[in-house]
């Protein structure tokens, strides 16, 4: 079965930090890059970080220095380091594979408090 199941989502202060994973199954993993995106109520979803097959890695300018995407094909999975933590970082994490298919996590809610 092919999925995503993203964890690691809570309720944090801000300040504090996170850390998200992202388990693949059902794919050759290490052909995938793999996205964090994220979706506040009443916006749009956002790409948040991305990470190629080969290791390259990407970041949305609100997030730069303080969030860092790794991945381990050894565990197909992708994680999320979050540090820094701002209210306006809260939103749903969603975690996305993509190659010449794309797939979707259901998705960890992340709250950060004032």
């Amino acid at each position: 079965q092919v999925q995503l199941v993203e964890s690691g989502g809570g309720l944090v202060q801000a300040g504090g930090s996170l850390g998200l994973s992202c388990a693949a199954s059902g794919i050759i993993f290490s052909f995938y890059s793999m996205g964090w995106y994220r979706q506040a109520p009443g916006k749009q979803r956002e790409l948040v970080a991305a990470i190629t097959s080969s290791g390259s890695t990407d970041y949305a300018d609100s997030v730069k220095g303080r969030f860092t995407i790794s991945r381990d094909n050894a565990k197909n999975t992708v994680y999320l380091q979050m540090n820094s933590l701002k209210p306006e970082d809260t939103a749903v994490y969603y975690c996305r594979a993509y190659d010449r298919a794309t797939i979707w996590g259901q998705g960890t809610q992340v709250t950060v408090s004032s």
